[in-house]
């Protein structure tokens, strides 16, 4: 036996042998490793099988294997090198991984693009039991599987596969700037996702027309040729002309197409593109440009007339529908809606004459996905927001009753897939203690079956623990959520450099009970590299409810400042923080609120580094940028107000703007106008260009980014 002084000293130094082992992160490893090197265990491409209880997922993109609740094992399916000798044996070259872009046709049936071809696949028999030819050159595809049919688009028209030996034209539009079919509509605002829309039972096509003619083109410059070349883009800035969209209806047995008459002003969206049950109708929501008066309609498929308007929602600051109808199957005649007409998105059951039912939800939280009903449509099953947005939780709700179940309780951040019938919930789950954690849930009795807990795969580093709180807002009412990492070896008799990290806009929360509490691995490098790390999503930040959200109506980035100088008083309040060395940095919104708090709070932040920055919202674009600004010849004291290139002059601290010359997103104007600014009020600042780039810097330059940012903090926030 040691003597106890000894022992007292072994202790210590085995303790702190183990602190000082501990690996450090690499740049590198900040930069990219989050999605590959450390990203823990979890089921990939999971789903349900048919209408079966077999849960399906894909093991290490290699394996296609199947899982039957309550029972250990998983099960061998296919694997990846019986489909490439599928695949090599009908002409076509491996695919080398399981074509992890896989969709279910049926209960045995999966289909995949290959080699210029849609394939479907019997993973029972093991064969290719169909293929479609697409052409080489097919850009985006939507398939019925059930007619096996597939719409695609080659340039700006679309064509049709499976219903003649060869693709038929189903547009034919010369002009390069009328577009058929592609997602790309209101730049995908509103949910949309997708510009072809399958009717039920393969019948019909529904697809979205872009005319584009009249905006304005926007040059950018590919500087890769000898010569450098202009490559522009038709965008619509805030005030001016944007495009015109209707909405076509292709008959594939009469090979013929009927437009929508969606009506006047062409100036509008059409958002929730929905099939009713019948085929008979199709069901768009017609947003005014203004985006404050939404109206879903029910038009007629055979002559395009409108049929009648089901319900109109208004808002003075704006409507914004991201979800289509959502029909039940053995009621036909009624559909699930989502709205924030009552301050939260809920779900409103309605009868296809517009007459609502009942709203199926209530409180001050948010649905944020449906997921399925049971066999009898009694209970429907959905995910929501819960603790001030900071979880997700699988619910369901009776749809007679509206009493509803909450399926998951452990705290964190769940995602959920329901099985046909109801019976079971397969839940994968993380927070802030767990990486990954697994099960699938019985739902009448509440069981938990064949759960499983994914190892912390950053175990053996230096990693420093996130703090969640809250702090008011400016409003001296609201909580907000806030997160702090502590550098490592955390001494609070010393003082720290701060990095704030800020997104701050709509449809975006950087705060999260989940693995990381939402950070990116960048952040905890910091922390190594001896910075405290905060963030706090401000008022005008998702999930918490339109009040808090539109509070930022013509006026981006003031709420939303006050918010965060909160932030700052409450960093300035620790006794382990040197208020002199406060950086900023952020991207796209973010980096607008960068340059939006050194330019309105000079001397507060020492450096700020703003990526990709909207530097005046008369420079973004229409569909976002009016939402939030309305039009610049009705809000001209906001625009004023919230542009820093009118405050270039009241910058004092250090400033390095980086932007991505190929950025069609917030266009690279925004940067070159304010250090225009600038140099007129003799105000020096750093500028960056990624020449290849667009809006997110990403593959190997991302290493290099991060680089930039790091070193360029180091350089005025260390000694």
């Amino acid at each position: 036996m040691w003597p106890m002084k000894q022992l007292f000293y072994f202790l210590i130094f085995f303790a702190s042998y183990q602190a000082f082992s501990q690996k450090q992160l690499s740049l590198e490893d900040a930069a990219t490793g989050q999605w590959t090197k450390f990203r823990p265990e979890q089921l990939d491409f999971v789903n349900w099988k048919g209408n079966s209880d077999t849960l399906v997922f894909l093991d290490k993109y290699f394996t296609l294997k199947g899982m039957v609740p309550g029972k250990a094992d998983a099960f061998h399916l296919m694997d990846a090198s019986e489909m490439d000798q599928l695949l090599v044996n009908a002409g076509m070259n491996k695919y080398t991984y399981f074509p992890y872009t896989f969709q279910w046709a049926d209960g045995r049936t999966i289909y995949f693009q290959h080699d210029g071809r849609l394939v479907f696949v019997d993973i029972h028999q093991k064969q290719i039991v169909h293929t479609l030819l697409l052409e080489e050159s097919a850009g985006q595809v939507e398939v019925h599987p059930g007619k096996r049919l597939a719409a695609f688009t080659i340039d700006n028209n679309i064509f049709l596969a499976g219903k003649s030996p060869n693709p038929i034209e189903i547009t034919r539009d010369v002009n390069k700037g009328i577009i058929n079919g592609s997602d790309y509509v209101h730049r995908q605002e509103f949910g949309i996702n997708k510009g072809m829309f399958w009717s039920p039972n393969g019948n019909y096509l529904a697809f979205y027309r872009k005319d584009e003619t009249m905006v304005t083109e926007y040059p950018l410059v590919n500087t890769a040729s000898r010569i450098a070349q202009e490559v522009p883009i038709r965008y619509p800035m805030a005030g001016m002309t944007s495009e015109q969209v209707t909405l076509g209806v292709y008959d594939v047995a009469k090979n013929k197409t009927v437009f929508m008459q969606t009506g006047e002003p062409k100036d509008q969206y059409l958002t929730a593109i929905s099939w009713d049950p019948s085929e008979k109708y199709v069901y768009i929501g017609v947003l005014n440009r203004d985006q404050n008066h939404l109206k879903l309609n029910q038009f007629d498929v055979q002559t395009g007339a409108l049929v009648k308007t089901l319900f109109e929602e208004k808002n003075e600051r704006w409507v914004e529908p991201e979800q289509p109808l959502w029909f039940l199957k053995k009621t036909p005649t009624r559909f699930v809606w989502q709205s924030e007409r009552d301050g939260f998105n809920h779900l409103y059951l309605y009868d296809v004459s517009g007459k609502l039912i009942s709203q199926l939800t209530h409180g001050n939280w948010e649905v944020t996905e449906i997921l399925g009903t049971d066999e009898k449509e009694e209970n429907l099953f959905f995910m929501r927001t819960q603790t001030r947005g900071l979880e997700r939780h699988a619910c369901m709700v009776n749809l007679k009753s509206g009493k509803i179940t909450q399926l998951t309780n452990e705290p964190g951040t769940h995602a959920c897939k329901v099985n046909a019938t109801g019976r079971y919930v397969f839940d994968q789950y993380n927070n802030v203690d767990v990486p990954s954690f697994r099960k699938i849930i019985e739902v009448g009795k509440m069981n938990e079956l064949n759960s499983s807990k994914s190892v912390n795969p950053l175990v053996e580093y230096d990693l420093p623990k996130a703090e969640i709180f809250t702090i008011k807002a400016a409003d001296g009412i609201t909580d907000l959520n806030a997160r702090l990492i502590k550098p490592s070896n955390f001494d609070p008799k010393k003082k720290y450099p701060v990095l704030v990290y800020v997104y701050g806009g709509p449809h975006a929360q950087l705060v999260t009970n989940s693995w990381l509490a939402g950070a990116r691995l960048w952040e905890y490098y910091m922390a190594q590299q001896g910075y405290v790390v905060f963030t706090l999503d401000n008022r005008g930040s998702a999930h918490r409810g339109f009040q808090f959200e539109s509070v930022i109506h013509r006026q981006l980035g003031q709420a939303e400042m006050a918010d965060q100088m909160k932030g700052i008083e409450y960093l300035k309040s620790l006794s382990f923080v040197d208020p002199s060395r406060i950086g900023v940095h952020g991207w796209s919104f973010g980096g607008f609120m960068t340059i939006s708090l050194l330019v309105n709070y000079p001397g507060v932040f020492k450096v700020g580094v703003a990526g990709g920055p909207v530097t005046d919202w008369k420079y973004y674009e229409v569909m976002y940028g009016e939402r939030y600004m309305d039009i610049p010849q009705t809000n001209e004291d906001g625009y004023e107000k919230t542009s820093v290139i009118n405050k270039a002059t009241n910058l004092q601290d250090k400033l390095l703007i980086i932007h991505g010359a190929q950025d069609d997103v917030v266009v690279m104007q925004h940067s070159l106008e304010f250090i225009n600014a600038c140099i007129k009020a003799r105000r020096q600042v750093d500028f960056f260009v990624y020449p290849d780039q667009k809006h997110n810097v990403s593959g190997k330059d991302r290493i290099h980014l991060m680089q930039k940012i790091t070193d360029y903090l180091n350089l005025y926030l260390t000694p």
